[in-house]
């Protein structure tokens, strides 16, 4: 009997080919997890960990800290590995032997010290991808840094590669102070020298290094990055502009195809500690779908027919079943999402929030409401963005969120849970914020205590810390474009976390900039003046946004409050500046309750994000260190400048994409620019009036 198929069997046929090609398919994940400050016990259930190696004052110890006892701390060795292992590639050989096949990706980010214990130093630490959760090997101290030993070092069956931190010189090593790429062996088999780039791996007093590894697993390079970092909790600097050693590697080559992530140290004759304090780590790795259907051949052509013909037949139904269920672009946009977060069903939000009741109403804008809501099996509480736009363009918001913010790890972010998409019906749930925004502290009634100094100066250096990671930490820059201080969400602890990413895009790589057609995004007094012109986000348009929220805080006053006889609370604080009564802008509520330093180091810094003149803004690392102390503040002219365009292409605009009638025109602008400008785009702001997630 031959195989007859109609044209409309055949589209079942298809579909079901379609169907089973899916389902058999390996899906790349994403995992992504920030591990302290401070590393504490709790970390213990992440993390293989066996004595001599601990968790101890806020730190992996991969070798025994001095104050440890019973411990001996010369030849000695330790792991500390990540419990998950992850699939590195696809089970296919036709596509593992293909030059065209991809490997799982990483990239990680850890801060470490390497500190002498009696002056003397030895041996090293490394960051390990490891084939199983094993002790390391015996007689792994010294030289092999706890990777391997005498017998097994050089062996194809290790299956490990390690970036050596070596702070002890062996007859193969360039030096006692360099980085070295180590495949099955502890001889690198690239290395480089630190010492020209003066960085000191183990110097004589307490010192402190971040590192960045990126591993691309479609080109089969490796880049490592290291830079000094001043304090143990100080600002992390930024990410070096080229790397200390860039290799090619192919993991399949080398390593298990499931694989473990950690770290692994060793002392010699002579001791040293090796800490690690903190650790982002992100992995793309490879996820086994179970097929739906199994088909096997050997049931004959008239089996086989009934079989493809009942399968297609129960395949169309569950997809038009899922397709009534909902829209399926959407969700399929959704779950293709890298690492996305859990799908709530609709009913469950639905109870959590008492059917939606205006009682539990958190906050209302142009992209939504969001209300307070408790899962009573989780008994934990959330908060639920629920987008009332039910066009494509609110769908495109939903993504652009959901899209940008699932990937974002930071302590000074709104952590995002799940989503939920049903009938058209698009929501986010967001861990909930018991503190409110930050605008609902700032502007309370006589009748209740103002926010305390402290407690304000604690919330704008955890904002600079959440956008210097937006623009410089995550693999992707992001730029936020609706930074203001009804997005600054306060946990229980008044900690800020910065949230609303509907505005928010992740610029590619190799561009500074968003473009948005439809009209300038953001709030009025937080719009940089250049972006009337340029119709474009950036980096810098997210600096004047922080230096508009800077003086919020410390004022009391909303940027677009007229005061004074002056439009707007820069100008009137620059006025105030320029006659060296700085201080009288502090919000009066809070009386002599405030440090005067740190209040003249805020409005300095806040006028010099709202500078009119780009390239004079400052970056988001000297942001963090002007506020914690460890630079003085920016030098600021006694009078406003006026705002000129274009005077010079600013930084971090592509000046080829500038209209061509705005780059001939020079425009001044005086003191008022900026309220006549925010009011004639008001109703293209488009921006959230209430607190907004």
């Amino acid at each position: 009997m031959g195989l007859f198929l109609t044209a409309k069997t055949s589209k079942i046929f298809i579909f079901l080919c379609f169907l089973l090609a899916i389902s058999e398919a390996e899906k790349l994940k994403t995992f992504s997890k920030q591990y302290g400050p401070p590393l504490d016990q709790t970390y213990y259930e992440y993390f293989m960990v066996k004595q001599p190696a601990g968790i101890n004052n806020e730190a992996l110890q991969i070798t025994p800290d001095s104050l440890s006892k019973g411990f001996k701390f010369t030849n000695n060795s330790g792991r500390i590995l990540l419990k998950e292992s992850f699939k590195l590639w696809k089970d296919d050989d036709d596509e593992i032997s293909s030059n065209k096949s991809r490997v799982a990706s990483f990239n990680t980010s850890f801060l470490f010290n390497i500190y002498q214990v009696n002056n003397t130093s030895g041996e090293g630490l490394t960051f390990l991808i490891a084939p199983g959760l094993d002790l390391p090997p015996p007689n792994s101290f010294g030289q092999f840094l706890g990777l391997t030993n005498a017998t097994t070092d050089g062996n194809s069956t290790n299956k490990i590669i390690a970036i050596e931190f070596d702070t002890v010189k062996q007859g193969y090593d360039p030096d006692d102070n360099h980085v070295g790429l180590d495949i099955n062996t502890v001889r690198s088999v690239k290395y480089e020298s630190l010492t020209p780039h003066n960085i000191t791996l183990a110097p004589p007093e307490e010192r402190f290094h971040n590192v960045w590894i990126q591993y691309d697993g479609i080109k089969k390079i490796i880049e490592i990055y290291i830079a000094k970092q001043e304090t143990k909790h100080g600002p992390t600097p930024p990410r070096p502009s080229s790397p200390i050693i860039r290799s090619e590697l192919d993991l399949r080559e080398v390593l298990n195809q499931n694989s473990y992530f950690g770290f692994s140290a060793s002392t010699g004759n002579t001791a040293q500690l090796n800490c690690v304090l903190r650790w982002n780590l992100t992995v793309e790795y490879y996820h086994n779908e179970k097929p739906l259907l199994k088909i096997v051949l050997g049931t004959g052509i008239p089996g086989l027919v009934l079989l493809l013909m009942g399968a297609a037949w129960l395949g169309y139904y569950f997809h038009k079943r899922r397709m009534g269920r909902s829209n399926s672009n959407i969700l399929g946009a959704l779950k293709s999402l890298p690492g996305s977060p859990k799908e709530y069903e609709f009913r469950e939000l639905k109870k959590a929030t008492n059917n939606f009741d205006e009682k539990h109403k958190l906050g209302e804008g142009g992209y939504g409401v969001v209300y307070r809501g408790v899962l009573a099996k989780a008994n934990l509480e959330i908060a639920v963005k629920w987008f009332l736009r039910d066009n494509i363009k609110g769908q495109d918001d939903f993504l652009a969120e959901l899209t940008i913010i699932n990937r974002l790890r930071h302590k000074h972010l709104v952590k995002l849970l799940g989503w939920c998409h049903k009938n058209g019906k698009l929501l986010l749930v967001y861990e909930y914020m018991p503190k409110g925004s930050l605008d609902q502290h700032l502007f309370v009634g006589q009748d209740k205590p103002p926010l305390s100094w402290n407690l304000r100066y604690k919330i704008v250096s955890g904002v600079a810390s959440a956008l210097h990671y937006l623009h410089n930490e995550y693999d992707q820059r992001v730029v936020h474009r609706d930074l203001k201080a009804s997005n600054i969400m306060l946990d229980s602890n008044f900690n800020a976390r910065l949230g609303d990413f509907g505005l928010a895009r992740a610029l590619e790589n190799e561009k500074t900039s968003y473009v948005e057609v439809e009209g300038i995004p953001g709030t009025i007094g937080y719009i940089a003046p250049e972006c009337f012109h340029t119709g474009k986000a950036t980096q810098q348009s997210d600096v004047y946004a922080f230096g508009a929220v800077l003086l919020e805080v410390v004022c009391g006053q909303r940027p677009g409050t007229r005061i004074a006889g002056f439009n707007c609370l820069v100008d009137w604080v620059w006025f105030l500046h320029r006659d060296g009564i700085l201080l009288q802008a502090v919000d009066e509520k809070l009386g002599k309750d405030f440090v005067a330093e740190e209040a003249e180091r805020l409005l300095l810094l806040g006028l010099a994000c709202l500078h009119p003149t780009v390239s004079e803004r400052p970056q988001t690392q000297a942001i963090l260190q002007i506020i914690s102390g460890s630079l003085p503040p920016p030098h600021v002219p006694p009078f406003k400048p006026s705002f000129v365009w274009p005077s010079m292409v600013p930084l971090d605009v592509d000046s080829s994409t500038l209209d061509t009638a705005t780059s001939i025109t020079t425009s001044h602008f005086n003191s008022g620019w900026s309220q006549q400008q925010h009011l004639s785009t008001e109703s293209n702001a488009g921006h959230i009036d209430q607190s907004m997630l």
